[in-house]
């Protein structure tokens, strides 16, 4: 009977025992079976291998920078044409109002049709500055429209798009246009990089420590003293008369040894002098006799208000040489252009009988 009674005390406490593990063996299968089931669908689905690590390489592992070399500073471009920067005035600075030259233009050339054209002759000149006829060329005021030499005004329209610059290293036949950046550097140059002493890393200048400076040159419009011009002379019958038109002009770059000899001269550029028309027509040519009586470059130009020499010409020149390339002496060079400049003239004044 006691036997009986303590087994029915212990039967509760058995199977309050017996009952965690019982519901832990029946959990462990749900488990296993949800696992089972995130696994599956983590796994990824099947990609190019080659995209795959692609994608991986460039999250693991960044693009890799090298400390060691410090960053190379952008270097500030030097504007080729900060000598023309000239202000404009705030007030009229004349006693009148000058609108005639803003609204003045060109008068279109006369038609020469080309049956009429029975002569024609090409000619090349050079105008040299330094001569007393042509020291309006030199004139270095400044006015509202900027410096009044006649290279700033040649410039000024290649920097402002109102004209086209020709290579001159290609011919002097406007094949070959050029940049405003390249005509920079054709009038100042590259900037070159040389080695000078580090004052701040050497302040005795005795270690030797060096830098790289970059050396750019500025541009002295006083430098250009010449300008070839291309032009044609041409016969019209239909009128009985002689036109000479300009085809184009060039600013002449002047090449010297550290001496100060002459080494060589060669043309910037060309332009198109028909195209050049319009900016020479608003820019007046300084008049030392009287100021108020001015005429402008175009005028200058088709009025041959200058002095120059021929160098060249396609009269008796059969391998189309300069002057200087089959006479040396410099008198007989100038003879030489005298005779071609006769030869043209005695042709017109042939043709009339008196």
């Amino acid at each position: 009977m006691k036997r009986m009674l303590i087994s029915l005390i212990l039967l509760p406490s058995v199977l309050l025992l017996g009952s965690p593990s019982a519901h832990a063996q029946t959990k462990k299968p749900a488990a296993k079976k949800t696992a089972s089931s995130k696994s599956k669908k983590a796994t990824p689905a099947k990609t190019n291998p080659a995209e795959g690590q692609v994608s991986d390489a460039a999250i693991a592992a960044p693009p890799s920078v090298d400390t060691a070399k410090p960053a190379t500073a952008t270097v500030p471009v030097k504007d080729p044409f900060a000598f023309d920067s000239v202000k404009v005035s705030l007030r009229n600075d004349a006693s009148i109002d000058r609108n005639l030259v803003k609204a003045r233009t060109p008068l279109a050339y006369e038609n020469i049709r080309e049956d009429d054209a029975w002569y024609r002759q090409r000619v090349w000149r050079e105008i040299d500055i330094r001569e007393k006829m042509n020291l309006p060329f030199r004139f270095k005021a400044d006015d509202d429209n900027g410096n009044q030499r006649f290279v700033n005004i040649l410039l000024r329209a290649v920097k402002n798009a109102d004209v086209t610059a020709f290579d001159a290293n290609v011919d002097d036949r406007f094949t070959t246009p050029l940049p405003v950046a390249r005509v920079g550097e054709l009038i100042t140059g590259r900037c070159d990089s040389v080695q000078v002493i580090d004052w701040a890393k050497d302040p005795t200048g005795s270690k030797g420590v060096f830098k790289d400076s970059l050396v750019c040159r500025d541009f002295n419009p006083d430098d250009i003293i010449k300008y070839r011009i291309k032009e044609e002379w041409v016969f019209d019958k239909e009128s009985s008369r002689m036109y000479v038109r300009i085809l184009g002009i060039a600013p002449m770059k002047t090449y010297l040894d550290e001496s100060g000899n002459l080494l060589g001269e060669s043309p910037l550029f060309w332009i198109y002098y028909p195209d050049l028309r319009a900016t020479l027509a608003k820019y007046d040519v300084y008049n030392s006799k009287n100021f108020g009586g001015r005429m402008s470059w175009e005028e200058l130009f088709e009025t041959r208000y200058f002095d120059s020499k021929i160098v060249k010409s396609s009269i008796d020149n059969p391998y189309d040489l300069f002057i200087k390339q089959y006479i040396k002496d410099n008198i007989l060079q100038l003879l030489e252009g005298d005779n071609i400049k006769n030869k043209i003239f005695n042709f017109e004044q042939d043709l009339w009988s008196y």
